[in-house]
């Protein structure tokens, strides 16, 4: 039996009514409703039998139960992006064969699904966790698109192309999320914000399988609700006053909502007393942007995984902490190193790419493309992404993420792409805060580059049209900028520049 389920039945039958799930305004589900609902809902997926579900809702108690319901009726799962495109969706439904979507949106999947030409067979109301929830059925899928075993498809949005669909098993997701609670020290009496969609592996797994392993409470209000807008907005104030409001003890963060967090805590002077881990992951993070939360007392973490790992190889944790570092690898996690200083990962990997045959690891290692080292106490330095290294015209290797963390963690920087392959010089693409004068944005280079030695500096910048986003299909979900669209784009004016 999958080791979720049993906690779950367990922590029902100590303790019944001891709070699983919570959108924070009423909806409030139990550890023993948490059981009957998914049994109910599983029930319901045995009578259709699909080959794969999708899942395409809000953040609420009923998206978790219909995935674990899944789980339970041993029936594969494909979370369905709220951010991604129509054609990414269609995309995503034939390639993983999908026959019922569940959803809280049933207008807007409607319209998409008119969109791209696909008819629904069937339609039923389901009435999960006091949420109304629209299962369509979809015409029935060429059998075998699924290797067998699999539990769960989640798709990476990649840098070019259609999204590859990463699948894993049960026990992968498993093993991952019991080493996950060990690392951070799950106990009984968190509570957890989702404030990543529950499309993200990470928050899937760290964020519901680990609190209810360890018997706590997961809060799900809604992304409207923890102030995030759209593909890429994010109200700082709103997201402060929901862990401040709801009580928060955990979360996980990417970058961006890092910064936001210590902007709102900081121009309010409020914070969540009762905060005591925050992990925060999904791209690289500045060092300073670490040192200035915890000078303001949030217990900020930084972590590293991929999906392909299972969404975490290593987390810095209470007691093992190292500023600098993404962590000390999870115990079930095995790390070796390349020539070039590739990391390897074994333990808990993924089993392909969807429609891929062979394309697990054979050898048991998966190369993540990141460049690293373990340090002389055990924990893991990521330096850049190997295809992201370029080498300079003098012959220096330049990790542009290195470059681009120094701009971004200058007050007037929001967003920093930066080329110089085979160039005398580096050149950047910036985009300022809001409200910062775009005849300020030289000092902010200059105070970057000072803490860059000479190849690794700034040379000359130009600011980008609008900020990097999901829209704008410059920048993936978790806060990393798509390079070769970003050239595409401004290729033009960069190589004007050095044409100067």
């Amino acid at each position: 039996m999958s080791s979720v389920l049993q906690a779950i039945e367990d922590h029902a039958r100590l303790d019944p009514e001891k709070l699983a799930l919570t959108d924070g305004v009423g909806g409030d589900v139990g550890y023993a409703a948490l059981s009957e609902g998914i049994r109910n809902v599983a029930k319901a997926l045995g009578k259709h039998k699909p080959a794969a579900v999708g899942l395409l809702m809000d953040n609420t108690p009923a998206w978790v139960i219909s995935d674990l319901a899944t789980v339970q009726a041993e029936i594969p799962c494909v979370p369905l992006p709220l951010f991604f495109s129509p054609r990414q969706i269609a995309h995503l439904i034939a390639s993983a064969g999908i026959e019922l979507i569940f959803t809280d949106q049933p207008e807007a999947l409607h319209t998409l699904l008119a969109a791209i030409s696909l008819e629904v067979v069937g339609e039923q109301q389901l009435s999960i966790a006091g949420r109304s929830i629209t299962v369509l059925q979809l015409p029935a899928a060429r059998p075998g698109l699924i290797p067998q075993g699999i539990a769960k498809i989640t798709f990476t949005s990649g840098t070019t192309g259609d999204p590859k669909g990463v699948c894993l098993t049960q026990q992968t997701i498993e093993t991952v999320a019991g080493s996950l609670q060990r690392a951070c020290g799950a106990e009984a009496n968190d509570r957890h914000l989702c404030a990543l969609p529950l499309a993200t592996l990470l928050e899937n797994i760290g964020g519901v399988y680990v609190p209810l392993l360890a018997g706590a409470t997961c809060v799900l209000p809604g992304l409207a609700a923890v102030g995030l807008k759209g593909s890429s907005g994010l109200d700082a104030a709103a997201f402060l006053r929901a862990m401040i409001g709801f009580e928060i003890k955990t979360c996980i963060l990417i970058p961006q909502m890092l910064l936001a967090l210590v902007s709102a805590v900081h121009a309010s002077g409020k914070r969540p007393e009762g905060l005591r881990y925050a992990a925060v992951g999904g791209a690289p993070v500045s060092l300073q942007q670490l040192q200035q939360a915890k000078a303001l007392g949030l217990p900020v973490f930084e972590g590293y995984g991929l999906s392909e790992a299972g969404s975490v190889v290593a987390v810095n944790a209470p007691g093992a902490v190292q500023a600098g570092a993404v962590g000390k690898p999870l115990a079930h996690v095995q790390l070796k190193f390349s020539e070039d200083g590739e990391i390897l990962v074994k333990g808990a990997l993924f089993s392909g790419y969807l429609g891929q045959p062979g394309t697990a690891p054979e050898d048991g290692y998966y190369a993540t493309g990141d460049i690293g080292h373990l340090d002389k106490d055990g924990f893991l330095h990521i330096t850049g992404r190997k295809k992201h290294i370029f080498i300079t015209a003098f012959g220096r290797n330049v990790s542009p993420e290195w470059v681009e963390r120094e701009l971004t963690i200058q007050p007037g920087i929001a967003q920093a792409v930066v080329f110089g392959e085979s160039r005398a010089f580096n050149v950047a693409i910036l985009t300022p805060r809001d409200g910062v004068d775009k005849s300020h944005v030289q000092q902010y280079v200059d105070a970057a580059n000072a803490q860059l030695p000479d190849y690794a500096r700034v040379s000359r910048w130009l600011l980008a049209d609008a900020p990097f986003s999901l829209a704008n299909g410059l920048f993936t979900g978790t806060g990393r900028p798509r390079r070769e669209a970003i050239m595409k784009v401004y290729g033009e004016r960069i190589n004007s520049i050095y044409g100067e």
